[in-house]
C-alpha cells in the first residue's frame, strides 16, 4: 500500500531523465529533466517533499539507480514495462508523460516490480549471457563456413558435422576443392571465425563450470541436475535467469517463462493458442531443449547416480523424471506432433525445477 506522501516517476535514458513528482497533500506537480548521474537524481529527489518513493521502467540502463535511492533510504521499485497500464485511447507518448504515468500508477499501487538482483547474482547473470551470446555466434560462423562450401557443391558425408573427424575433412578435403584465390581467403576467414569463437565459448564455459562448482548457487545448481537433461551449464543459467524462485508456485513458473497457452475467451467462448511466449527467453529455450531428454526411455545410469549423490534430492529427481517420460509416452500414443508434445512435457518440467528449487539444503 502506497503510504509515502510524495510519488516520483523517472523516464530513464542513457542521457537525460524526465522527473515527475506528485505531493500527495497539495497536488501539486513538479517536472523537470536531469542528467543521468545518480547523485542528480538523488539530489533532486531528496528535495522534494518526503517521505518519498519512486518508480521507474526496467530496461538497459541497468539496476545503479535502484542501488543508488535504496542505499539513501528512498523507496524505489523497478517496473515491468509489459505490466504497466496504458490508455488505449492515448496516441501521444513524450518522456514527460510516461515519468507523470509512472508517478500516478505507483500512488494507486498499480504497478507489478520486477525481482531485483543482487549483484553477484547480475555479474553470474552477464557471464551466462554472454555464453548464450557466444553460442549464437558459433552457430552463425558454422553455417557461414558450411554455405560457402555448399555453394561450391562440396558436401560432408562423413557422419555427424563439427566433430574432430569433420574438421579434418575441412582443412584435408575442402579445402583444395576450392579453386580460385578470393575463395580461400574466404574459407581462411570464416574457418578462423569458427575456432576463435569455438576458443572463447570454452572459456566461458570452464569459467561458468567453475563459478558452478563453488558459490552461492551451487546448492541449487545440484538439486536441480537432479532431472534429465539438466547439466551444470543449463542448471547454473536457470538459477542465475528465474533469480528468487520463492516468488513463483509450480503453476506460475510456466507462465513466467511463456509456456502456457495464449487465449482469448469472452462469454460463452473460449479460444486458445499457442504459447504466449513472453519473460524470460533464455530460461523457455533451455527448458524446451531439456523436455526433448525426457523422450527416450528412462533408465538410471552412472551420470544421473553422480548428481544424486551431490544433492540430497534423490528422490524427488527421480519422480520427476520418471512422470516426465510418462507424459512423453502418453502424448506419443496419443500420436500428439513432437513440438506441442514437448512444449507441454517443457511447461512440467518448469514445475518441477521450482519444487527442486525451493526444497531446503
Amino acid at each position: 500500500m502506497f503510504s509515502e506522501r510524495t510519488s516520483v516517476g523517472l523516464d530513464v535514458h542513457a542521457r537525460s531523465v524526465a522527473a515527475a513528482a506528485i505531493d500527495g497533500d497539495t497536488g501539486e506537480l513538479f517536472q523537470t529533466r536531469l542528467t543521468p548521474s545518480f547523485d542528480h537524481i538523488r539530489s533532486w529527489i531528496t528535495d522534494l517533499p518526503g517521505p518519498v518513493a519512486v518508480a521507474y521502467e526496467a530496461g538497459p540502463t541497468g539496476f545503479g539507480l535502484y542501488r543508488k535511492l535504496a542505499a539513501a533510504g528512498i523507496r524505489c521499485e523497478v517496473v515491468a514495462p509489459s505490466k504497466l497500464q496504458k490508455p488505449a485511447g492515448d496516441r501521444v507518448k513524450t518522456d514527460a508523460k510516461d515519468a507523470i504515468h509512472l508517478a500516478r500508477l505507483l500512488r494507486l499501487d498499480e504497478i507489478t516490480a520486477v525481482s531485483i538482483p543482487t549483484v553477484d547474482q547480475e555479474a553470474a547473470r552477464d557471464l551466462v549471457r554472454a555464453r548464450e551470446d557466444c553460442r549464437g555466434d558459433l552457430m552463425r560462423a558454422r553455417h557461414r563456413l558450411s554455405k560457402l562450401l555448399l555453394r561450391h557443391g562440396i558436401v560432408y558425408y562423413g557422419g555427424k558435422a563439427w566433430t574432430g573427424k569433420h574438421d579434418m575433412w575441412l582443412r584435408v578435403e575442402a579445402l583444395p576443392q576450392l579453386t580460385t584465390r578470393a575463395t580461400r581467403l574466404t574459407f581462411d576467414s570464416d574457418y578462423e571465425t569458427v575456432l576463435a569463437t569455438k576458443a572463447r565459448r570454452d572459456r566461458l564455459d570452464a569459467a561458468i563450470e567453475q563459478m558452478a562448482a563453488d558459490s552461492e548457487f551451487t546448492p541449487l545448481v545440484r538439486r536441480l541436475g537432479c532431472l534429465r537433461g539438466i547439466g551444470t551449464l543449463t542448471g547454473f543459467a536457470l538459477a542465475v535467469e528465474i533469480g528468487d524462485w520463492h516468488r513463483f508456485t509450480g503453476n506460475t513458473i510456466g507462465s513466467f517463462v511463456g509456456l502456457v497457452p495464449s487465449e482469448h475467451s469472452s462469454g460463452q467462448s473460449r479460444a486458445q493458442g499457442p504459447v504466449t511466449k513472453t519473460g524470460n527467453g533464455h530460461a523457455r529455450r533451455l527448458l524446451v531443449e531439456a523436455a526433448w531428454h525426457h523422450r527416450p526411455r528412462y533408465a538410471i545410469g552412472k551420470t544421473m547416480r553422480d548428481r544424486w549423490d551431490r544433492a540430497p534430492a534423490r528422490a524427488r529427481g527421480d519422480d520427476g523424471n520418471r512422470r516426465l517420460h510418462q507424459r512423453w509416452v502418453k502424448f506419443i500414443n496419443r500420436r500428439k506432433r513432437s513440438t506441442v508434445a514437448n512444449v507441454a512435457v517443457a511447461r512440467e518440467l518448469a514445475g518441477w525445477c521450482w519444487s527442486l528449487a525451493v526444497m531446503d539444503d
